[in-house]
């Protein structure tokens, strides 16, 4: 049972359900050299043999150390370049509480994140990689560069809003006391079980859409890009090079290509590679042959390193390195289990002064563009606003009204929302309903079965007759109703009020960008705008554009100039039923409306399924 606060390592699956936590260390191994190197891992794997786990890391500069004719360059200063702790067995959580995906006060933070290239820099060291392709030095090659910040307080509640952020597979949270490493790496290097090894590189990256239609529309242009197929298959190709050198005769293959996988900013491109090891193969043997992986270097890998060595102004430290465990054998005699991650998404953080280092970049091809990956940056980096913006809900919030703090409990995986009505026995636009709940449990990876859901609501609808339902799908994929008493109708207008303020929150690229077209649980926003309006039944929100996007519980129409208007998605609004429905039908068009708009307007509608379309009054002193 855990006591201690925070592990001193820990390996976190929230996709496989599986977490090794350590509290205390029995030994430490670590190479502060180049010919050390070989000696820790080889080290590292007999402990395993003998009983032990083991958890660490081998950083991006210890490759000369692994294959000496890769070049050879320093570390970070105080940074090991390799490092492993060896543990009798992991510590279990002592409750619920440790979960990466609960609620719990958030005591850091973090200044903001300053990049080192801007993005003219950034294009010129695309041109010099394009040139280099061009006189035949490189096929690919991964440039990267480095966001810098300052963390204080417990870099382990930052590290749980990473992983909560990043959804990945291949969490690593390692405390070496100076540094502390805080990996959401979604990225495979290789796991490996004493007889098959296999890799999953990952290349190809596409900006998420918060609208379902645009975001398959973006996997879709992912999975089909000749420019990102090309650069994906060139790593897969080295991964094979590579596994051949310990891998048994005829047993590489490729067994996935161009799979797309969702995380919660960017469609990533994988490819999954096998092969049977050589009888004897080590540890060392594996990390010789493949490492650095060649998603993080390119091909052909030395030669790519050496030009990431002339253009690169940092170095990369446990960024681009691997970071993972290694599991004692079931039966004596067996080789150790490993698992070990391709250290993206990662911050390093050094206790000294609180400084912060965030490695980011992409693969450049001949079809590369500065621009193009140049925006492949930013949205790498996005996980660390993700990551940030639960601390700083949680502090709004708390600062406004302690008691609501139970919202934060379902911050990352909200439940997802359908409201309507049901008349006479029968759900109003059920189908249109279930399309988009189904939609939304697609985008977020969510199991839902939309014959039984419906079958469900029927057999509801039956016995209560008239009701309101909220349908609530769990993040397990469990289906709830909630009914309660139809509101009675009536004729008066709904009472408007603006928010007082431009919300970050309500703009699709801010914060909570992602949620904003999905109905869900998540709810503050909506719930601070009505609180801070208590004489009005609703609230229209405002995005920092000065657009005006929906109230906290309906869609808006707005008529100017004898045209009823409603605002587009991109603004920062809900597809709601009703909306999509009185589009379709022509009584609606979409434009963005401003404030001075709304103030202005012939005439104001609220549309929500339950209520349908009901006039509405805005009552607002700047009102012309």
């Amino acid at each position: 049972m855990s006591t201690r606060a925070t592990p001193v390592a820990s390996l976190d699956d929230p996709r496989g359900g599986v977490s090794y936590r350590f509290d205390t260390l029995t030994g430490q191994l670590a190479a502060w050299s180049h010919h050390e190197v070989p000696e820790v891992i080889a080290a590292a794997e007999a402990a395993a043999r003998a009983g032990q786990w083991v958890v660490g890391f081998v950083a991006y500069e210890a490759a000369a150390g692994l294959d000496p004719t890769l070049p050879a360059s320093a570390g970070v200063p105080g940074l090991p370049l390799a490092w492993f702790g060896l543990a009798e067995a992991p510590d279990r959580p002592d409750s619920d509480s440790d979960s990466i995906s609960t609620s719990q006060p958030r005591r850091y933070r973090t200044e903001p994140w300053e990049i080192d290239w801007s993005a003219t820099t950034h294009g010129e060291r695309v041109e010099r990689v394009r040139e280099a392709i061009a006189a035949g030095e490189t096929y690919q090659c991964n440039l990267t560069t480095r966001l810098r910040s300052r963390i204080t307080g417990d870099p382990y509640a930052y590290y749980r809003d990473l992983v909560a952020a990043q959804r990945g597979a291949y969490n690593a949270y390692l405390d070496l006391g100076r540094h502390v490493i805080l990996s959401a790496s979604p990225e495979c290097f290789f796991e490996w079980d004493g007889t098959s090894v296999f890799s999953v590189p990952m290349k190809g990256t596409a900006r998420r859409a918060p609208e379902p239609a645009a975001d398959d529309a973006a996997r879709v242009a992912l999975h089909d890009s000749a420019k990102d197929r090309a650069e994906n298959v060139m790593i897969v190709d080295l991964i094979r090079n590579d596994l051949t050198k310990i891998a048994a005769p005829g047993s590489v293959e490729t067994t996935a290509l161009f799979d797309t996988e969702p995380y919660p900013t960017v469609w990533q491109l994988t490819s999954t590679v096998r092969a049977r090891t050589r009888l004897g193969t080590s540890l060392l043997d594996i990390f010789a042959a493949m490492f650095p992986c060649g998603s993080v270097t390119g091909a052909p890998k030395r030669r790519t390193m050496e030009l990431i060595a002339d253009l690169e102004d940092s170095p990369r430290g446990i960024y681009c390195g691997a970071i993972g465990y290694l599991a004692p054998p079931q039966q004596p005699g067996d080789a150790p289990t490993a698992r070990f991650n391709v250290a993206i998404r990662t911050v390093l953080l050094d206790r000294t002064d609180g400084s912060a280092v965030y490695g980011v970049g992409g693969g450049i091809t001949w079809g590369s563009t500065p621009a193009g990956e140049f925006a492949e940056v930013l949205a790498k980096a996005e996980v660390l606003a993700k990551a940030e913006a639960r601390a700083t809900a949680e502090r709004l919030l708390n600062s406004y009204a302690p008691a609501q703090s139970d919202v934060l409990a379902q911050a990352e995986r909200p439940d997802l929302i359908e409201t309507f009505a049901i008349d006479h026995a029968r759900p109003r636009h059920l189908s249109e309903h279930l399309q988009r709940l189904a939609a939304s449990a697609a985008y977020f990876g969510v199991s839902f079965d939309v014959h039984a859901a419906r079958a469900q609501v029927e057999q509801a609808a039956a016995e209560l007759g008239e009701a309101v339902v909220r349908l609530r799908l769990s993040p397990q994929g469990v289906v709830a109703l909630e009914p309660r008493e139809l509101p009675p109708a009536s004729e008066r207008p709904v009472a408007l009020r603006i928010a007082d303020h431009p919300d970050r929150r309500v703009d699709p690229d801010g914060p909570e960008g992602v949620w904003l077209a999905h109905k869900t649980s998540r709810r503050a926003v909506y719930e601070r705008a009505r609180a801070a309006h208590p004489d009005s039944d609703d609230v229209v929100l405002v995005n920092t554009a000065g657009h005006v996007t929906e109230t906290t519980i309906a869609n808006l129409a707005v008529r100017i100039d004898g045209i009823w208007y409603t605002p587009p998605l991109r603004d920062g609004c809900l597809p709601g039923v009703g909306r999509r429905l009185a589009l379709t039908a022509g009584d609606l068009h979409e434009r963005s409306i401003t404030v001075d708009e709304l103030r202005a307007a012939e005439a104001i509608d609220v549309i929500s399924s339950v209520r349908g379309r009901r006039s509405a009054e805005l009552f607002d002193s700047n009102r012309a």
